[in-house]
């Protein structure tokens, strides 16, 4: 496996295009913090955002998790760029020729699909636990290491995308189109989304909906803007209450487990079938 990641990260590396825009994501990352400094200043009325527990244990993870996925897209231009680039470049007959299998191809590129989740996950982590003990107004052990699961569905939120993001490399062979196709996608599910509701029950509809691919990675992370204190009071004094269910549950981690490995199977099935 490391002769593998060996492989496919010199590739990377040489490719100026993925490297400015690796270097750039996890830059961009670090820009969370930037969300300490913003000052609203209305009429009389004065705060800074870090000062309205943006920033407070253990609710930093929910709120970095959830912004910090919206940055994926720079990933995923660099992994769609790393499987069209073999068509292009002509390196993926040149490997089978070096003698890598057809299976060894594309294990080579879901293990960067799982680096790339990992270093990410890891990534906020560190930049969260940072934020958290200048910011937070608590400190306590016990607090500071709760609600760690969002970090799991941000992995898993990360492999699943990544995966399909691989998959249209492989189907499509061109960046922009497989991108393209993304977007598509994106249109297709909000459009199936809301004739469900249209024609189903609420219930019925939103669990349909769920199983599909890209909604079942944003139900990982749920919005953590309703579960700030500020935003409870504001609903409470106008006799409304947000009663929403922000935990992180196994079955919607095992819809997006069962896709990434649809993605990644067929993408294999795609290149054996493949005439190269």
């Amino acid at each position: 496996m490391k002769r593998l990641l060996q492989i496919e990260f010199i590739k990377l590396w040489n490719n100026r295009a993925s490297r400015v825009l690796t270097i750039a994501y996890f830059i961009l990352l670090t820009f969370i913090a930037l969300f300490a400094t913003i000052k609203f200043d209305i009429g009389d009325v004065h705060f800074q955002l870090a000062d309205q527990g943006i920033f407070n244990f253990p609710y930093i993870w929910h709120f970095n998790t959830y912004i910090a996925a919206f940055f994926k897209l720079f990933l995923a231009i660099v992994i769609v760029s790393m499987m069209s680039n073999e068509y292009s470049n002509k390196t993926i007959k040149q490997n089978l020729i070096d003698g890598l299998s057809k299976k060894e191809f594309i294990l080579s590129k879901f293990l960067t699909v799982v680096v790339f989740s990992i270093i990410s996950t890891i990534f906020i982590f560190v930049v969260s636990l940072i934020l958290g003990m200048i910011y937070s107004d608590y400190t306590e052990l016990s607090i500071i290491f709760s609600d760690l699961e969002y970090f799991l569905a941000f992995f898993v939120k990360l492999l699943g995308f990544f995966s399909f993001c691989l998959f249209l490399g492989m189907f499509v062979k061109r960046s922009a189109f497989a991108l393209g196709f993304l977007i598509l996608w994106q249109v297709f599910e909000g459009i199936f989304y809301g004739l469900a509701h249209w024609q189903l029950d609420s219930n019925i509809a939103n669990g349909i909906s769920r199983f599909l691919p890209l909604e079942a990675m944003s139900n990982l992370i749920k919005e953590p803007f309703s579960r700030l204190g500020a935003v409870q009071s504001v609903a409470s004094q106008v006799g409304e209450s947000i009663t929403k269910d922000y935990s992180v549950h196994w079955y919607e981690i095992l819809i997006v487990l069962v896709w990434t490995f649809i993605f990644i199977y067929l993408s294999f099935a795609l290149l054996k079938k493949r005439d190269l």
